[in-house]
């Protein structure tokens, strides 16, 4: 949510946010309800300042004017609850380094990495070579469950807990992290990863102060109804609130989580494409990242959040790009977002794998997390996440790079140890 004063201050840069992000919203209802509630404020407190004075003496004009003042309450009531509904529809405002444009193709390229591989056969997609190495069975899951699940199987379901493994050695040590920490700026903190395996199910209201459960969002959740709760689509959905309605100590940020959880998204708007395989399922393994930090630092841990991501997918050695998203494609809370995207050789394109989003204080002044500095202020904190894996399409970008003319596909040299192997053949 946006500070009312600087929406108060900065209506048209608001409005311009609003038209960027594609998000429809009354800022002028907005400023009029926030005038209209400070101009009735100052009303309500003389009337009960006159009604004090009167005490017993004027028991007729007294009760008139308790009358008054309930009315006033009343009307207030109503207003405050109109303009807190609105100000939880205004998005976010943008960066200024944030590109301006309607949609995914005007997001731009800011940094390329690794060789694509060039083969010296058609290579496969990850549904042909997950058949072949009886690691992936959509047929089954569809059979049982439904359209867009899946059977991680053998090798494919070592690959996930070797991810896991793989994440965790490295956000855990603060070696690694001093030496990612000081590549954004010298000296930055290098605190490790607290890990969590956070609840899947969360409270509407709590979803909503989040920032990711307006009306366009609900078609995209899963509801359970007779219990009231929705199904994340993201661990950082219940990491985020994890401080909620407290006050932090500045000597204790940043606080660094990183979660593990299923996610569930019904994808809904996106039949016809990517129906085939793991790649757009509605339930599916993540690894997330989650932190709180001061004002001054907000933008550099998003930055180490790319940093770390890049470190990871280095480690793997899979080639990618880092995209700056532009205001159409953005999330509504984000002030910024960066995402990597992994070159899939069955596609012979790059593919979204990783986000990076930075809230600055928008979730926070919702969620009501705060900071105590050490000079005795207190403010909102500043919120990033950003995806440590996507399991599933990781495992597609490994099996589709690493694939070789035989029908075999060689494990990234980081994960062998966690496997115990150095390549995945087809079961005898």
């Amino acid at each position: 949510m946006l500070d009312i004063k600087y929406i108060r201050e900065n209506p048209e840069k608001v409005k311009e946010a609003c038209k960027q992000k594609q998000v429809v919203c009354d800022i002028d209802r907005v400023l009029q309800l926030d005038q209209n509630i400070r101009d009735i404020l100052p009303e309500k407190e003389n009337l009960r300042a006159a009604q004090k004075r009167l005490g017993r003496d004027d028991i007729e004009k007294a009760t008139r004017l308790k009358q008054e003042i309930k009315g006033f309450e009343e009307h207030l009531k109503g207003m405050q609850e109109e303009l807190s509904k609105l100000l939880l529809e205004v998005p976010n405002v943008p960066l200024s380094d944030v590109p301006v444009g309607k949609d995914d193709t005007e997001n731009k390229v800011i940094k390329k990495w690794g060789k694509v591989p060039v083969f010296t056969f058609t290579p496969k997609d990850h549904v042909a070579l997950g058949q072949e190495l009886d690691l992936i069975n959509t047929e089954k899951a569809s059979s049982i469950t439904g359209a867009r699940f899946a059977y991680l199987k053998r090798e494919a379901a070592l690959l996930e807990f070797a991810l896991v493994q793989y994440v965790l050695s490295v956000v855990t040590s603060a070696k690694i992290l001093k030496k990612i920490a000081d590549s954004v700026e010298r000296g930055y903190s290098p605190k490790p990863f607290i890990p969590v395996v956070p609840p899947v199910m969360i409270r509407p209201d709590v979803f909503r102060k989040m920032g990711r459960l307006t009306e366009q969002d609900k078609e995209e959740r899963y509801y359970l109804q007779q219990d009231d709760l929705y199904l994340i689509g993201s661990a950082e959905h219940t990491l985020g609130p994890l401080y909620m309605d407290e006050t932090l100590q500045e000597e204790i940020l940043p606080m660094r989580y990183l979660g593990f959880s299923t996610a569930f998204r019904r994808e809904a708007g996106s039949y016809g494409k990517d129906m085939k395989g793991i790649l757009r399922v509605h339930q599916f393994d993540k690894l997330e990242m989650e932190s709180f930090c001061t004002l001054e630092n907000s933008l550099k841990e998003q930055n180490f959040f790319v940093a770390v991501q890049e470190y990871l997918m280095q480690g793997l050695e899979l080639p990618y790009q880092v995209v700056n998203v532009c205001t159409g494609d953005m999330g509504k809370p984000d002030a910024r977002q960066i995402d990597i995207e992994t070159w899939l050789p069955g596609q012979g394109k790059y593919r979204e794998t990783h986000s990076a989003d930075l809230m600055q204080d928008f979730q926070a002044r919702r969620l009501n997390i705060r900071v105590k500095r050490k000079d005795g202020r207190t403010e909102f904190v500043h919120m990033n996440d950003a995806t440590a894996f996507a399991i599933g399409r990781t495992i597609i970008a490994i099996l589709e790079n690493y694939q070789q003319k035989d029908g075999s596909v060689k494990i990234p040299k980081v994960l062998q140890k966690y496997i115990g192997k150095k390549e995945i053949k087809k079961p005898a």
